[in-house]
């Protein structure tokens, strides 16, 4: 029983954020590209699909991320008595863990067509490489947008089997919300990390933090707009639209606390919502 706990503690199974963050790309790129006009299973079978999808590759990349971080979380309040770090699980039982998950997600992956099969294999170096760009660049967030927001393309071609404009645009948009939110996330560690030595959007920024967070959210607020004109989204979804609206720029970015730690937890988990928010505004901007 202690092994199983630790092995939840390891994968963050009980902080439900991290997964859901990489499912809804996952479900905006599925109700953009599906027929609604069609029988309902296959959207609510590869729905299912890519959220256990995401449950099995977060957990993995949580345990890469940890091994990869060991040194660094051993110094980080925050993180040092995280399993691996603390030497609770070793690093050769971590590594075994994440390659059985990634089985599990790859079987999963075999019930979608070969593209979408192929497109998600050629995502892998970019999700087990992101631990390392802490150590390079301040930019490691936007690899995270890059890798987390992948899932995008993926829902759309596991409906039409390749990859358009349409979903580029709004890919790269949520690059630009997850820039967003990990730097809102970032805030809380910003003092060990400079201590340390990590890079991140947060320490790059943090004289000017909020222009910064406004610039994503407007990029990303954009790309919404874009995709509903390109697909023909009917009045509802712009209605909708403004609601997303009130939730990035006054329910997060004006009651955002940048020196309060518990302000940015509470703000980074809010794009929980916003996740919801945008899959809400597909759904009745198409049906």
């Amino acid at each position: 029983m202690n092994q199983l706990n630790l092995f939840i503690e390891l994968t963050r199974l009980k902080r439900p954020i991290g997964y859901m963050l990489l499912f809804w790309p996952c479900s905006w790129g599925l109700t953009l590209a599906f027929n609604f006009s069609e029988n309902l299973e296959k959207y609510f079978t590869f729905l299912i699909l890519f959220l256990f999808g995401a449950v099995l590759m977060r957990s993995a990349g949580c345990i890469i991320n940890d091994i990869a971080d060991r040194k660094y979380d051993k110094k980080v309040s925050r993180t040092k008595n995280r399993p691996i770090a603390s030497g609770k699980i070793s690093v050769r039982l971590g590594l075994i863990y994440s390659g059985i998950l990634c089985i599990l997600a790859f079987l999963i992956l075999l019930n979608f067509n070969y593209f979408t099969i192929f497109a998600a294999l050629g995502s892998m170096p970019l999700a087990f490489t992101y631990p390392l760009m802490k150590r390079y660049t301040y930019w490691p967030q936007l690899f995270l947008g890059i890798t987390f927001n992948y899932g995008l393309l993926l829902g759309w071609s596991s409906i039409t089997n390749e990859i358009s404009l349409t979903p580029i645009i709004f890919y790269l948009g949520a690059i630009f919300w997850t820039l967003g939110y990990d730097t809102i996330y970032g805030f809380q560690d910003i003092k060990d990390d400079e201590i340390i030595g990590v890079k991140s959007t947060s320490i790059k920024f943090k004289s000017n933090p909020y222009l910064f967070l406004k610039i994503c959210y407007s990029i990303f607020f954009m790309s919404l707009i874009n995709v509903g004109y390109i697909m023909n989204l009917n009045k509802f979804y712009y209605i909708f639209l403004t609601i997303i609206f009130i939730q990035m720029f006054f329910l997060q970015l004006k009651k955002l606390e940048i020196d309060d730690p518990q302000s940015c937890f509470k703000i980074f988990k809010s794009n929980n919502y916003l996740g919801v928010l945008v899959l809400l505004s597909l759904l009745i901007g198409k049906i």
